[in-house]
């Protein structure tokens, strides 16, 4: 009993289960049920006390090594079902989209002139017949080039070897051969000089606008080194006391339109303004052709003015000049010249109750501010992969393009909303007009003109929505980038005759030296100047005007966009007598899109999709920007955004104390005319039931650019050229995508 005497001892207990040749035990936890755990002795109760532990822990490691690998093993599962899942439901996407058959030639677009309506009817169809030829013909080339392929021709170098094919006209024996060398020569000797002059310019404008860019983010990183952003001239309220007692009189201006899912936000977001309420006035500029939402925003109006709110409801008749015009209008009310600012705000921004006291601050002591801008922020840039590449290319916009020109040459294009402007500025500079579709960057171009400086305030944000489905993005991009070639056509003479702005207090001075000295007014500005006195307009701050804010960044940005990836690097696939280096498919745009990337770190993720995503939107740009510059008919579109109403964080606390507070229900208040209410809630009933359902759609030219491009990467296999191949291939995939419609919104 000797042998086994080490276990009969203290550790007895502790290793009794061990040693029993077949120990059981039993735990009863429940009376209803029990565990039961059998085991057999081990090796290692036979060894020493040292080396059993160490195989001990060897044992315990193989076991968690065990586990870790299985549950890895899980989890790959996992993904590979979710995968499978995803895969399955794009199918069924697709299968549906397909299905439907709806397509983008089914919109109905408000345009301004019926003439217009057919022009742009006939552009679009000749729009697509063109990418359906070149559909076609790339096909057609692609067959022909995988049958040389097939018969043995020299597909590896950058010529494609035929060299000795073009010398020797005796090497070719059949038809085919014969063909293919007339093909190979034409191309050679006619079609590749045009298309490499054409890669070379568009690369020459690719590289100039890429330093422009740069030298954009070098200011940003210089503004952040050196912490430079606009102060206000803070002084001491003699009646007050404080230092924020500048308290001038501001009006308020909300202009909508059929903007039912937003209106009570913004509303009352404006309402909570923290501003002295005999110093402001907000307008409620409703150009809504819905009844029922005429009725709900007349409600909300009445709702704050029976607690005290300086609110006004303004409805027009006739509802001309979109946007500009509903603005033109209000601005004609008598009381208007008794306040010195407006602040104007789209029907889906919310802005913070301090926004006023921290933008009109910067008006103080400054009489040649004309303009401050506040950023933008948004309350669903995480809803889905469109809002998130959104958002990337619009905190590039705000924090770089914005803040840079604001800080260095005090000028940049006003955003339309989240602004205060001088009331004097808007009058001095002609006021709102009519004739584009981009009514704030003509304000903003034509105060420029008259020497207004602008502020542009990168630290206060004014938070509002994002367009969620691809339709509505696709809409406002074309919007944004016809309008300034309508502008910048209607504008070149002035910006070039432009050469002066008369600055009144430099001219009342001169006056009252004039009287003084006894000296007619015209001898002394014969001698001291041959004209009126006043601020010059430099001739770089046209040239700045003209060359980069007009042409480089509105018309040259999306034409080499779309000709140099969408058409120049398809032809180069069939044509590879003219190449382009893949410096210029691949390195530079991935430089680009980091820049792009940097005032949004946490989209890093997304910036492949987002190389991708700008140039499939390319397409869009470069007909909206060809349908403004030579004034088509789809340059007059004017479709307001679809909105969704998310609610913001200060949403969530204003509706806590709207609960708290009985006075600020929104049922409190009744239409101020029954009879009309019930009237409108039966035409309302009408016209619900009439109202046709939304979903998504295909859109053609993306989906036919889609072929083109996979059936050029299709080409480039053959001569195995792997960059090119695959953006050629990602990028007909995101073209796919887009056409699809499967990138935004998703509809059931």
């Amino acid at each position: 009993m000797a042998p086994f005497g080490w276990w009969s001892g203290g550790g007895a207990r502790e290793n009794h289960h061990r040693a029993t040749p077949a120990a059981v035990v039993v735990k009863m936890e429940n009376p209803n049920w029990s565990f039961a755990e059998i085991e057999a002795p081990m090796e290692e109760d036979f060894l020493s006390p040292i080396n059993r532990n160490k195989a001990k822990m060897k044992g315990r490691n193989a076991k968690q090594l065990t586990w870790v690998l299985l549950l890895k093993a899980h989890r790959a599962a996992g993904c590979l079902s979710s995968l499978a899942a995803a895969a399955f439901g794009l199918a069924n996407a697709v299968k549906r989209r397909v299905r439907s058959g709806r397509t983008d030639s089914d919109e109905e677009i408000l345009i301004i002139d019926q003439n217009k309506v057919e022009m742009s009817r006939v552009r679009t169809r000749v729009f697509y017949s063109l990418i359906k030829v070149a559909l076609w013909l790339s096909m057609l080339l692609l067959c022909f080039e995988l049958a040389a392929y097939l018969k043995g021709w020299d597909f590896g170098g950058a010529k494609l070897g035929f060299e000795g094919l073009l010398s020797s006209p005796f090497v070719v024996k059949d038809l085919f051969g014969l063909v293919y060398s007339k093909w190979v020569m034409i191309r050679v000797e006619y079609l590749a000089p045009p298309l490499q002059f054409l890669a070379n310019a568009c690369t020459v404008l690719f590289m100039i606008q890429s330093l422009d860019r740069l030298i954009l983010c070098l200011g940003c990183l210089w503004i952040r080194m050196r912490k430079i952003k606009p102060v206000a001239k803070v002084g001491v309220d003699l009646e007050s006391g404080d230092e924020d007692g500048y308290f001038p009189m501001v009006l308020v201006q909300i202009p909508m339109c059929n903007e039912r899912e937003v209106y009570h936000q913004s509303i009352a977001a404006v309402c909570n303004l923290d501003w002295p309420k005999s110093k402001i006035l907000i307008q409620i500029l409703d150009d809504s052709d819905d009844p029922t939402t005429q009725l709900l925003i007349q409600e909300e109006v009445l709702k704050w003015q029976s607690e005290g709110t300086n609110i006004l409801y303004r409805h027009r008749v006739i509802r001309d000049g979109y946007k500009a015009g509903n603005l033109k209008s209000a601005m004609n009310c008598s009381y208007v010249k008794d306040y010195e600012f407006v602040a104007i705000f789209d029907a889906d921004f919310q802005p913070n109750p301090d926004f006023l006291k921290r933008t009109v601050i910067h008006f103080k002591d400054n009489e040649e501010v004309g303009l401050v801008q506040a950023r933008w922020s948004f309350v669903n840039k995480d809803e889905n992969l469109l809002t998130r590449l959104q958002n990337i290319n619009l905190a590039f916009h705000f924090e770089v393009e914005q803040q840079v020109n604001g800080i260095f040459i005090n000028f940049f294009g006003f955003n339309g909303t989240a602004g205060v402007w001088r009331i004097k500025a808007l009058e001095e500079s002609g006021g709102w007009l009519e004739r584009t579709t981009v009514e704030d960057m003509d304000i903003a171009v034509r105060a420029h003109l008259h020497g207004w400086k602008f502020v542009f305030l990168n630290d206060v944000e004014c938070q509002c929505e994002l367009p969620e489905s691809y339709e509505a993005y696709r809409k406002q991009q074309h919007r944004w980038h016809s309008g300034p070639m309508q502008l910048f056509r209607l504008c070149l003479r002035d910006i070039l005759r432009s050469k002066f702005v008369v600055n009144p207090v430099l001219f009342n001075s001169m006056q009252t030296t004039q009287s003084r000295l006894e000296i007619s007014a015209s001898a002394l500005l014969a001698v001291l100047n041959p004209r009126p006195p006043g601020r010059l307009i430099s001739f770089w701050k046209k040239s700045n005007l003209i060359l980069l804010f007009f042409l480089l960044r509105k018309l040259i940005l999306p034409f080499y966009s779309f000709t140099l990836f969408c058409i120049i690097l398809p032809m180069t696939m069939f044509i590879p007598e003219a190449e382009l280096p893949a410096w210029v498919v691949c390195y530079i745009p991935a430089i680009m899109s980091f820049l792009n990337i940097m005032p949004a770190p946490k989209s890093f993720p997304f910036i492949v999709p987002y190389l991708l995503f700008e140039n499939t939107m390319s397409v869009t740009k470069f007909n909206a920007m060809i349908s403004g510059l030579f004034q088509l008919g789809s340059a007059y579109e004017w479709v307001v955004t679809k909105k969704s109403g998310r609610s913001s964080e200060g949403d969530l606390v204003l509706l806590s104390v709207q609960v708290k507070e009985p006075k600020h229900q929104r049922g409190s208040s009744e239409p101020f005319i029954p009879d009309v209410k019930e009237e409108i809630v039966k035409q309302a009933v009408q016209k619900t039931s009439k109202k046709k359902k939304k979903h998504n759609r295909m859109y053609i030219k993306e989906f036919l650019l889609a072929l083109l491009l996979l059936t050029a990467a299709a080409r480039s296999l053959l001569s195995a050229q792997g960059i090119h191949f695959y953006f050629l291939l990602f990028q007909g995939a995101s073209f796919l995508l887009v056409g699809l419609d499967l990138i935004g919104e998703q509809i059931d």
